[in-house]
């Protein structure tokens, strides 16, 4: 028995029968939840949530609202789900590697066939990747979105693997996985460089993961949305309108995904192009973890790092601020900087080489009146909160979130910030305790907005679990800097 399904079924008391949608989702018409949550620990009942969410290749975000395999999301929820069952981890992986376009590209989602075409918009038959990406080898047996999503995927391979060596090794996890991650970031790295300054640009806002974010209303000011009577949202059906982007946001998404396909999803011609931190801190960790895989595979990993430390000084050229101690996005279009605060400006804390003392002020920034870290808010975050734009509850224009949570957890950590990355963990875990694991909350009261049972905040709920307080080592080992080559940690 799967270790996953074994810890479900031993702390089952009771059950109870939840249903997210059974009108719009009969093939998910019900799991089993088990009940009082009080008399099982947090640890098992995350599994439950990892649990009801598999789809027996892949785990979804969400039963009701996200019924697909999202990129970065199945990358965090490996990260958690090796903890139980490492097999399974490396399953969620390379089904997603699986559906890798032949450009390189690892699209932002994995369409399952069972669901309903109306379950969710934008929908395979909006993207058209078998025909209008067939020039870029969109695959002809599954169907896809067209863009990408944050490339967190080798350092979550990564860290799958040093869950369980021994069954990786057997099962060639590595080897198979290696030739797949390399070829994403050349993508990354020679299609998406779009500024010319060695960083990889975003096309549409959902590529970051951050979709509303206040940082793309500049450069989507210039773009003339879709109709609204050219789409259905489907995401309404399942969240309340406060919450979620506006009408004129998701017009704007639907015309620039319309045109990228329209397009034959060729990169350069789009009206938005912009640099973003995370996007680009998250490039370097993983291609620190693929040296720690190409050593793994009997290869030198020297290159990958050499490769890394040229991206992190393109990072803090073209990216830092040092007169506001943030990094910001930049409008490749208009080669500007973007003005405003957001959590992806704290993200670069993960990158083991960041200037020691660009680190200390990101810590600063992050303690300071703008996100109010160990302060005012219970956890990060995803916007300024002294920004005209902030709203606690909208998507990503305020709420705090619990993968860039862990990530800034991580990068606290990571520069030796042991008590603020202690307050923080805790922080996580009460929150994902009391708000049966939501997607996003108030960053002030904790108050759960958007889906519950949510995939990455099980998964990283998990990781947290696993990882000792007062022990480091898990996540700097990912990167390893110390066991071969003498680079500094």
């Amino acid at each position: 028995m799967d270790r996953t399904a074994q810890l479900t079924a031993r702390a089952a008391t009771h059950s109870v029968v939840y249903e997210p949608d059974v009108t719009t989702h009969s093939l998910h018409a019900s799991r089993t939840v088990h009940a009082p949550h009080a008399a099982r620990t947090l640890h098992a009942r995350a599994a439950e949530v990892l649990e009801a969410n598999w789809t027996g290749t892949s785990t979804v975000p969400s039963r009701g609202l996200y019924p697909h395999q999202w990129s970065w999301d199945s990358a965090f929820i490996a990260i958690g789900l090796r903890h139980l069952s490492p097999l399974r981890a490396q399953t969620e992986l390379e089904t997603l590697l699986s559906a890798q376009w032949d450009d390189g590209r690892i699209p932002h989602i994995v369409f399952n066939p069972s669901v309903p075409l109306d379950a969710y918009f934008p929908s395979p038959d909006f993207w058209r990747s078998s025909t209008a990406g067939r020039a870029a080898g969109a695959p002809r047996t599954v169907q896809t979105s067209g863009i990408v999503q944050p490339p967190v995927h080798a350092l979550a391979v990564w860290l799958v693997h040093q869950a369980d060596p021994g069954l990786s090794r057997s099962r060639g996890f590595l080897a198979r996985a290696y030739p797949r991650l390399a070829a994403w970031h050349r993508y990354l790295l020679h299609r998406r460089d779009l500024g010319g300054g060695g960083l990889a640009s975003v096309v549409h806002p959902w590529e970051q993961g951050m979709d509303n974010s206040p940082c793309w209303d500049a450069p989507l000011s210039r773009v003339t949305p879709a109709p609204a009577r050219s789409f259905r949202r489907a995401d309404l059906d399942h969240g309340a309108a406060e919450d979620r982007p506006t009408d004129l946001d998701y017009g704007r998404y639907v015309r620039l995904a319309t045109d990228y396909r329209d397009g034959g999803y060729e990169d350069g011609a789009s009206e938005f192009a912009v640099e973003d931190p995370s996007f680009n801190a998250l490039l370097i960790a993983s291609e620190h973890a693929l040296a720690h895989i190409a050593r793994e595979l009997g290869a030198t990993g020297t290159a990958r790092h050499a490769r890394a430390e040229r991206l992190t000084a393109a990072l803090v050229e073209r990216l830092w601020d040092p007169a506001e101690g943030m990094f910001f996005c930049r409008d490749v279009r208009d080669g500007a900087l973007i003005p405003e605060r957001s959590v992806s400006g704290l993200i670069p804390l993960l990158l083991p080489t960041l200037p020691r003392d660009i680190a200390d002020t990101l810590v600063r920034t992050a303690r300071g009146p703008h996100f109010e870290l160990g302060g005012a808010a219970r956890l990060v975050p995803s916007y300024d909160l002294l920004g005209e734009a902030f709203d606690p509850h909208r998507y990503w224009r305020g709420p705090a979130w619990f993968n860039t949570g862990w990530l800034v957890e991580r990068g606290l950590r990571q520069h030796g910030e042991r008590t603020h990355a202690d307050a923080l963990r805790t922080a996580l875990l009460e929150t994902a305790d009391a708000t049966d694991f939501a997607e996003y909350v108030d960053p002030y009261t904790g108050e759960a907005c958007g889906a519950l049972g949510f995939g990455w905040t099980a998964a990283l709920t998990l990781d947290l679990l696993h990882q000792q307080p007062f022990d480091d080592s898990d996540f700097t080992n990912a990167f390893g800097m110390s066991d071969q080559g003498g680079e500094r940690r």
